[in-house]
């Protein structure tokens, strides 16, 4: 769910408000491009991608529900572009990939399958306990440190630490067990980005 500085952007942004795309790429950009560095392992092309998203956000600002997260839907996005990259990378290295991209169209350009991936990840976020939920969020949706999210909710981060791993383990859980449909490289890639440095 957006914060309300967040749904009053949204519907800005529905208005073509350049200044409030200005505003959330300065919110989100750093902990995107963090999200996307993870995956690719590659300044140049983690920053082209963020520039994909962002111009993505801008293309179809009148299509993003202001009820929901814009951060969620920015990490979704960035990361099927992130898979749509290392698929690339795969083929064109013709290093064997292991893992089943192909069941994926990770591109971004299919906005239901987006839709979807945001759904399902939404829906796991959802089931944690309020403050697991706000750790998760801030650590890995937005890319805070364990010490920024401690100072932020005046935890701990020892706290902070065993809230994310016990988040994550809910959110892999919740995936894998009541998404049958989704049992596929889309679950496991989720599952990896979610455990990834938790």
């Amino acid at each position: 769910m957006n914060t309300d500085g967040d749904k009053d952007l949204v519907f800005r942004l529905h208005d073509d408000d350049i200044g409030a795309f200005d505003m959330l790429y300065q919110k989100y950009h750093q902990a995107i491009y963090r999200n996307i560095f993870k995956l690719t392992k590659d300044d140049d092309i983690a920053r082209d991608i963020l520039q994909d998203v962002f111009v993505a956000l801008w293309e179809k600002r009148v299509d993003i529900n202001p009820d929901q997260s814009v951060s969620g839907w920015l990490f979704v996005l960035s990361f099927n572009k992130s898979v749509s990259y290392l698929r690339k990378k795969v083929r064109e290295t013709t290093v064997v990939n292991t893992m089943p991209f192909s069941e994926m169209e990770a591109d971004g350009s299919d906005v239901q399958l987006l839709d979807e991936q945001y759904y399902l990840l939404q829906q796991a976020i959802n089931q944690l306990s309020p403050q697991r939920r706000k750790v998760f969020t801030l650590c890995k949706l937005e890319g805070k440190t364990y010490e920024e999210a401690a100072e932020k909710l005046n935890l701990s981060k020892h706290t902070v630490k065993e809230y994310l791993g016990h988040a994550v383990v809910a959110v892999k859980n919740h995936i894998k067990e009541n998404h049958a449909e989704w049992k596929t490289a889309g679950v496991m890639l989720v599952c990896y980005w979610v455990g990834m440095n938790q």
